[in-house]
Parts: C-alpha cells; structure tokens; sequence
C-alpha cells in the first residue's frame, strides 16, 4: 500500500478534527489511477473512515463518501463482501443519503458479480434493508434501490432469493405504503421481467405484474395513466410482447380507446394508449398492428384533428413512428382522404402552430418523408412526392420559409425535411428547378448555432451521396457541394473572416 495513504490513515484514526487530514487523504486517492489504487489498498482496513461516518459534521461525512467512492471502486466485488458486509450493512441506515446511495452503489456492484453475489445472497437483512429503501421519501435512494435489486435478475440464484424467499413479502409490505411507492416495486418488476423469459416467469409467478395489469382498469384515472406506460415497457422485448397477448392485454387497451369517448377523464390516459399501440406497431408490423386493432389509427387520425395540443404532440410523434418504416408509409397511404386530411393539419402546424407543436410536426414530417437508397422503388418514390406536395401549392417555399425564422429547432427541423427529399431524385429535381435553392444550400451565413451548421452539413451530405445527385443538380453544383462536404460543417471562408477589417 502506499506509504502516503497509510500514514494519513493513521493521522487520521488520532485526530480530534480530521477534516483537513480527510481532505489530503482525498487528495492523494485522486492522484493515483484507479488501476494503480487496487494495489495500494488491496491490504488495508478502512474501518476509520466507515466509523467516521457516524458524525453531525456534514463536511465530514461528505468527504469520507468521497473517499470511499474512490477506495471501494479500486477493491474488487468479491473482497467488498468478504470484508465490508456489516459497514455497507450500517451504511444502508444512515440518515444521509449520499452515503445510502453509495452504500446501494456497491451492492449493486456485488450483486452484479457472480463470484461476489454467492457471498452477499446468504444474507437476507442487506437485502430487507435495500428493498425498504424503494419506500424511501428520497426518490435518488429509492433509483438506486430498484437499480440494485434489478440486477438480481441476471441469475437464477438472484432471482430465486427475491422471488422465493420471505423478500417476496417484504416486497410486497413496502408496496402498501403508498401509491407512489406501489409503483417504484412495479418500475423494480417491470425492469427485472424485461431481462428474460426467465426473469419475467419469476415475475408472473409472484402475481405482481398480473396485479400491475389490474390497474389498468382502475378507478383511479391518474394511476391507470401511470400503468399504461409500465405495460408499454413491458412490451419493449419480445417474451414481455408475447406474455401480454396470451394475457388478452393487447384486446383490453383496445377496448379500452373504444371505450375512452364516454369517459370525461379519458384525456389523461388516451395518449398513453395510443403511445403503446404506436410501439408495439414499429416492434412488430404496423400493417398487422393496424390492421388487427383499427381503432389504434382512427384515434390517432382523430388526435392530429383534436385542439388538444397534448392529443395533438401525441399524435404527430405517433404517426412520425409509424411513417419512418416503409411498412407504415403504406398503411397510412392506404387510409386515402384520411391521411390526406392529417398531412394537411401537419402543414398547418408546421407553418403556424405554437413552437412546440411545429417542431414536432416538422420532425414528424420528415420521418415520413425518408426514404433510405435501398427503399427507393417507383411506387415509395411516387409516394413521397406525393406527400410532399400535398402540404402546399409551393411546398419548397413553405419549408424554407419556416427554416428562415429566429429559432433554431425550427430552422433544424426545416433542414431536416430537406436533407429527407435530398436523396431523393423528385426532391433533387425540385431544388434545382427551385431559384436561388443551391445558393440557399451552400450559404453558410445561415444559422449560425452548432445544431444548424451539423443540420446543413447533414443536408449537404445527403446530397452528395445520392447516386443521381451529379447528374440531376450538374457537374458545377455538384463540386460545390462536395467542397462544401470536404471543407467540414464549420468552415469560414478567409474572405468572410478579414471583410470586417477596417469597418469603422
């Protein structure tokens, strides 16, 4: 061990005040790398610094949490629990919670490692303890507790302690706690059930996503709200997709949209109904999903129609979703009239609604508007034109008039719908048929902010990689351009940088 540390130990341990002993301890423990520090401390207690935890001084205590932080990092998972048990233990109770997150932190690490969670398993209080933490009134302590707890997951040992064992009904005592505090040990199963197959039949079979799934038709709208977005993480893997339609899930939100029109509090839980349709179609198929549950595309139809712009921002990022395949390109454009009528509202947004609101329409625009090189068939590309046209007599115009306004996600967005049509032959021929378009393209006075110069650069780029670009835009627009690409998105020109010279 290095000869420094040990002897600040030692200063330390015979101190009255240690603070500023604490403070080169910290010191020296920074200057070493963390490889370098395993060496140092591998042989050493640091019980002095755990029994100075227990203090009034916050200084202290701060200091000795971040001198444990270095030290317990350096020492490997498997040594933390064969030596530091009853401190970690101790610490997990300690009316700080810097030193509880640490505490967690370190768990975690040892419940990770298979060599160090076979020395940690046997003891059930640590775990009792972590599992009271999800109760905690300080929602980082109770982050780090789900974070902890979820990593048992990743093997059966870990999951037949927490799930077969008298933890299952410590789980579920601290769960009655509160609603809030119900939902963190939800968070905790959704997150382990995720895993695996494994993991979520350990779920199930302990009832508590079969109770999570209950609360999607409770009385209490907020809650029903809240259990809608857990469902939809649920649904994020594929084992978690298929147990949730064997459980009839899938019909029950259906039902459920369909049901929504009587209900006065509906508003509160529609978009996250719709937001688990519209994930559950880019995983799966969105021709099957809308095909199988049509209600799912009305709603959103009629959500990009509502005034509500909390209906609306659900809807424009839901048909952005469906739109980015190639798969919901064609579900949309079967609709006809429908979608037309929505493409319109877009374009209204765009151009005119709150700026919130526009850049989502923007973003959404142009997610249906691409369509990468292997995708462009005559039909996808007739398709997007299509589109593109249907959002105004002078759709080039409209798009570059919003890019031109004082905000620059607005201007990013703009961008973005043109660097879509960029690679695209119909989009080529409409820029250069468009006067003054590629001065607009190289210009580099435009947008001045880092996200605007990437946004261009970005356009640029989609330019010149397109096949038909040289031949479309021509030879002279087309070395321009490759110049413009070369010379990087942050380029001034020597001309632009001495112009101001002798200005006044």
């Amino acid at each position: 061990m290095d000869s420094s540390i040990e002897s600040l130990l030692e200063e330390i341990a015979g101190v009255e005040d240690p603070v500023e002993n604490l403070q080169s301890l910290k010191t020296a423990l920074l200057s070493i790398p963390l490889s370098a520090l395993r060496d140092s401390v591998s042989g050493q207690r640091f019980d002095v610094i755990f029994s100075l935890l227990n203090s009034n001084e916050s200084e202290q205590i701060e200091l000795c949490v971040e001198i444990l932080e270095r030290i317990l990092m350096a020492l490997s998972p498997v040594h933390l629990a064969q030596n530091y048990r009853a401190e970690l233990q101790a610490g997990l109770t300690h009316p700080k919670e810097t030193v509880r997150i640490l505490v967690l932190t370190q768990i975690g690490r040892m419940v990770e490692n298979p060599d160090a969670v076979t020395e940690i398993l046997n003891n059930q209080d640590i775990f009792r303890t972590v599992i009271h933490c999800i109760g905690e009134e300080k929602l980082a302590v109770a982050k780090e507790a789900i974070r902890c707890l979820s990593k048992l997951s990743h093997s059966k040992p870990g999951l037949d302690k927490l799930f077969q064992s008298d933890l299952l009904k410590v789980m579920k005592d601290v769960m009655a706690t509160s609603d809030i505090v119900r939902y963190r040990i939800y968070e905790l199963v959704v997150e382990m059930s995720s895993v695996s197959p494994i993991s979520l039949g350990y779920c199930a079979n302990s009832s508590l996503i079969s109770q999570l799934l209950g609360e999607l038709t409770g009385d209490d709208v907020l809650i029903r709200a809240t259990a809608i977005e857990m469902v939809t993480t649920l649904a994020h893997s594929p084992h978690g997709r298929q147990y949730l339609a064997k459980q009839g899930i899938m019909d029950k939100i259906s039902n459920m949209i369909r049901g929504a029109e009587t209900d006065p509090f509906s508003s509160l839980y529609i978009p996250g109904l719709v937001k688990f349709f519209g994930n559950l179609a880019i995983m799966d198929s969105p021709q099957q999903v809308c095909e199988t549950y049509p209600v799912f595309q009305n709603k959103v139809f009629e959500m990009a129609l509502d005034p509500d712009p909390v209906m609306i921002g659900v809807a424009l990022d839901t048909l952005g979703l469906l739109g980015s395949t190639v798969e919901g390109k064609q579900v949309l454009q079967k609709t006809g009239e429908k979608f037309k009528a929505v493409l319109l509202r877009m374009s209204q947004l765009a151009s005119s609604g709150a700026t919130e609101l526009r850049v989502r329409s923007l973003e959404a625009i142009s997610q249906l508007l691409t369509l990468q090189p292997e995708q462009q068939t005559e039909d996808l590309l007739a398709l997007t034109d299509s589109w593109f046209h249907l959002l105004s007599n002078q759709p080039i115009d409209m798009i570059r008039n919003i890019s031109t306004q004082p905000f620059p996600e607005l201007h990013c967005g703009a961008l973005r719908i043109f660097t879509a049509i960029a690679a695209q032959p119909w989009g080529q021929k409409l820029m250069i048929s468009t006067p003054g378009f590629m001065e607009f393209i190289l210009d580099r006075t435009a947008g001045q902010t880092k996200e605007a110069k990437d946004s261009k650069y970005e356009l640029v780029g989609s330019l010149v990689s397109s096949s038909t670009a040289a031949e479309i835009l021509g030879s002279q627009h087309y070395i321009s351009l490759k110049t413009y690409l070369r010379e990087g998105p942050y380029y001034v020109s020597a001309v632009a940088a001495v112009s101001t010279e002798g200005a006044d």
